[in-house]
């Protein structure tokens, strides 16, 4: 072998050689960094997980206290629910206000200003604090009967877990975007609190953000996954409603079930305008006195319905829902939809913590129950119409009819009724845009970015973006 073919053969050997030393090490590299991005993922729903059993045995708790002490005493309802309204608004309005209402919007919030890499008015939106004021204040307000719901909160809870991880990682760890930790928190929030992985992803993808899914499938995939393995593996397998049975379903139902989903739709666009209206009337509130004097009316008035009327209007409605779903007595009397949506906004617009999830799934069961009762449908029928009221109801309210269909879907195991549910949820939507154009979510949201002071230019972008004004 000559010299110059010796020399281009050892060349071209420690070329490879080399070659495939770089790659090794870049793969090995992106292995490593990929595992240090997935670590803290990882630890957030495990700590979520944790969390969401730990608060929904809370609520629980309280819900039975309330409860089990009016049984006997319902004339008690008179004291405890005006304490309990002014001391929850109280707590959320000493020591830490973006603690209020559901936490929904506040996650909107702060996924819009991380564009804008606003750390300071994201930490007013998520943090540690905002946990703890969200699970006092929230659980004060349903010892005092409110008709408000742990999920909403339990998502903000977990977009500040997810914050504070991603804060409090090294300054060599690789980077993660807020915008992923925040999405993936919510979504991971979602699941663990209703058990429904698939409604976790959903949620995140058709309500909380608009930027491309691929960026960060993996991590919500996971999240979602181990934050609900987690809650399983301390509560056990669960369904958060069961399996309502949906045997023999007759033909004609399908028809109820878009007279449903249009009475839910714009009865759930009304009452989301009539909050709109009560929140900008607070506004105007500008002393203590004021507010307590509301509240304090708002909790007699609701005390007076429960004692004199139905109770009915008291509590998230979780059980009002069992009871319509699995007894013969599943036709809700007319008035019970009614009151159910009297309980949730004058609950939800306290001040305090609380949810409207499942206060608005109860109204919409309450709907279906009461429409097929004036047809005398059969206990399967009636159970069509109450999961597609369910439906109808949660989408007028979040604008979001996808996921609110795979929600009741994963949460009950119905997934025969996927046509039923997703034609409620089409036609809720629709009858809901039609009625008012405000989203409460959306409104909330540009609510809290006025009270942060958000730059007139990124509100005009967000406005224009949802259509509002």
């Amino acid at each position: 072998m000559s010299i110059k073919s010796r020399f281009l053969s050892n060349f071209f050997s420690w070329l490879i050689k080399t070659g495939k030393s770089n790659f090794e090490r870049i793969r090995n590299e992106r292995i490593r960094e990929n595992i240090l991005k997935a670590i803290p993922f990882w630890g957030g729903s495990l700590l979520v997980g944790g969390i969401a059993v730990f608060y929904a045995k809370l609520f629980q708790w309280a819900d039975l206290l309330f409860f089990s002490t009016i049984h006997h005493r319902e004339w008690l309802l008179f004291f405890i629910m005006p304490v309990c309204f002014v001391l929850s608004w109280w707590v959320v309005k000493r020591f830490q206000p973006y603690a209020a209402g559901s936490g929904i919007p506040q996650v909107m919030a702060a996924l819009e200003l991380s564009n804008i890499k606003d750390q300071g008015k994201i930490r007013k939106l998520l943090s540690i604090k905002i946990i703890i004021v969200k699970v006092i204040s929230s659980i004060i307000m349903v010892l005092g009967g409110g008709a408000v719901g742990r999920e909403g909160p339990t998502i903000q809870v977990a977009a500040s877990v997810f914050k504070k991880i991603n804060e409090l990682l090294p300054k060599w760890w690789p980077k993660i975007a807020d915008k992923n930790m925040i999405l993936t928190g919510a979504a991971a929030g979602l699941s663990a609190a209703f058990n429904t992985p698939l409604g976790g992803i959903v949620f995140a993808v058709e309500e909380l953000t608009k930027v491309h899914f691929k960026y960060f499938k993996t991590a919500i995939f996971t999240a979602v996954i181990i934050a609900g393995l987690t809650a399983q593996q301390l509560l056990g397998p669960y369904l958060y409603l069961g399996y309502p049975k949906i045997n023999n379903i007759s033909n004609i139902v399908f028809l109820a079930v878009l007279l449903v989903a249009a009475v839910a739709g714009v009865s759930s666009a009304y009452i989301a305008r009539v909050i709109i209206a009560i929140f900008r009337w607070k506004k105007r509130l500008k002393k203590n006195k004021q507010h307590i004097i509301f509240l304090t009316c708002s909790a007699l008035l609701l005390a007076t319905i429960a004692y004199f009327i139905d109770n009915a209007v008291l509590g998230s409605g979780k059980e009002l829902m069992e009871h319509y779903l699995f007894t013969n007595d599943n036709h809700a009397a007319a008035h019970v939809p009614l009151m159910r949506a009297i309980g949730t906004t004058l609950s939800f617009t306290d001040g305090g913590a609380g949810g409207i999830f499942a206060p608005a799934l109860s109204i919409g069961a309450s709907i279906g129950s009461s429409v097929a009762g004036w047809f005398h449908f059969s206990n399967t029928d009636t159970n069509v119409l109450i999961l597609a009221g369910m439906v109808a109801f949660l989408t007028g309210i979040t604008r979001a009819p996808f996921t609110s269909a795979i929600i009741v879907l994963e949460m009950t195991d119905r997934h025969s009724l996927i046509l039923h549910l997703m034609s409620a949820a089409i036609v809720a939507n629709f009858a809901a845009i039609l009625f008012s154009r405000h989203a409460l979510y959306d409104w909330l949201k540009i609510d809290y970015l006025k009270r942060l002071n958000t730059p007139p230019r990124i509100l005009q972008q967000i406005t224009e973006k949802h259509g509002q004004g």
